[in-house]
This record gives structure tokens, C-alpha cells and sequence, in this order.
């Protein structure tokens, strides 16, 4: 799906909530397209990546039990039985036991990029985002960002809050409010951006990503 158009305008918030003047780029200058089949593929690999993989079972030769044969072959009239330890009886090996395996892999460099500005982009164009004037946080309290999600009208839902760099302040007085997540802007990714219903990005951050002097 191609993302030209018109230029998208967002007011800019301040930590009350009131508006503080308006936000404006070409969706161009964050992505000519979306496609859905590239955030698939991203989300796919990042969740992949996730795995532990470190399932095991044991098999016949990690089973406790001799390796003697139960009885003789012939002159019984049972059965021919091998040892104790065979897959077909109870308390014996798993055939085919699971192993241990690494899930991970990566899909290029330029296509995670890119995913991750579709991801940006769309959230703009589904009236997710909010531009914040900046992060007025000079002591970890979770009743500052837990009222400017109050007043944006995003309390109680599913939030990525993106900082400029590592705000301890905000992580902290984030942390204890459900569904909130914090990230600085550098590590945002395809992933996190659709996991997450919300997006409140700072102005500093969005001049970052579209390349423009502060």
C-alpha cells in the first residue's frame, strides 16, 4: 500500500495534556509504502526470537533401565521382547525426543528498518499517536505520567511511551501503571510499535527519525 498523500498534522501535547502547537511531515519522508507482508515477516522474526527452544525428552539411551533383553526370543510363547527401555513401553524413551534448537534468525538489515518506519507511519495514519512537547519528569512519579495519559485519553490502554535516549525518570514512574511500555526512540522496532495500541512520541525524537535539525 503506498503511503503518499496528503501531509499529516498532529498537535504537539504538553505534559497537562493542552495543546501546544501542531507537528507536520510528508508521510514520504518516513516511508513511501506500507506493506503488510514485510511487518508480518517482522513481527515473525522478532517473536521467533523470543523462543527459548530448550525443551528436551529423554530418549531410549537416556532412559534409567538395563539394556538386557526381558526374556529369551523363543520357547515363551510371548511376544519376542528387546530391553526395558524401548519407546513402546511404558517408562521407556521418546522415539523421536524433542532437542534443543535456536529459533533465531534475521531478516536483512535494510528490510528491519524499514519495517520498523511502516510501523512508525502507521500509527500516525490510524490516529495512534501522540506528539508530546517533551518529557517534564524531574523526579520518578507516577502520578505525573499517569495523569498526562489521563488527560490524552489513554489511560488504561495499551501505551508505548518513546523517549530522546534513556529517561530513567520516566521508565520509573511508568513501570507500576498497566499496559505502559517505555523505550527510547533508538530501540523501537516493528514489534514493539503494532504490539503496543498507542504510540506518545516526543517532538525531539520524530525530528530525530525524520532526519531534521532540532
Amino acid at each position: 500500500m503506498l503511503a503518499g498523500g496528503a501531509m499529516i498534522s498532529v498537535p504537539v501535547k504538553d505534559m497537562l495534556g493542552a495543546d501546544c502547537g501542531t507537528f507536520a511531515f510528508e508521510p514520504s519522508e518516513i516511508s513511501d509504502v506500507i506493506c503488510k507482508q514485510l511487518l508480518h515477516d517482522a513481527v515473525i522474526m522478532y517473536r521467533a526470537n523470543c523462543r527459548v527452544g530448550s525443551v528436551q525428552t529423554k530418549s531410549r539411551g537416556m532412559v534409567a533401565g538395563s539394556t538386557r533383553k526381558l526374556f529369551k526370543q523363543k520357547g515363551t510363547g510371548r511376544a519376542r521382547a528387546g530391553g526395558i527401555r524401548t519407546p513402546v513401553r511404558r517408562g521407556g524413551g521418546h522415539a523421536f525426543g524433542k532437542k534443543p534448537r535456536d529459533y533465531y534468525y534475521r531478516l536483512p538489515k535494510k528490510a528491519v528498518q524499514k519495517a520498523t518506519r511502516m510501523a512508525l507511519l502507521s500509527k500516525f495514519q490510524d490516529s495512534q499517536a501522540v506528539v508530546l512537547k517533551a518529557w517534564d519528569c524531574s523526579a520518578p512519579k507516577t502520578k505525573v505520567v499517569a495523569g498526562f495519559l489521563k488527560a490524552v485519553g489513554l489511560q488504561g490502554k495499551s501505551v508505548l511511551l518513546a523517549t530522546e535516549g534513556v529517561n530513567q525518570n520516566v521508565w520509573r514512574s511508568s513501570r507500576n501503571i498497566d499496559g505502559v511500555q517505555v523505550l527510547p526512540g533508538s530501540d523501537l522496532n516493528a514489534y514493539t510499535l503494532l504490539r503496543q495500541r498507542h504510540l506518545v512520541i516526543t517532538v525531539g525524537e520524530m525530528n530525530r527519525i525524520l532526519g531534521r535539525q532540532a
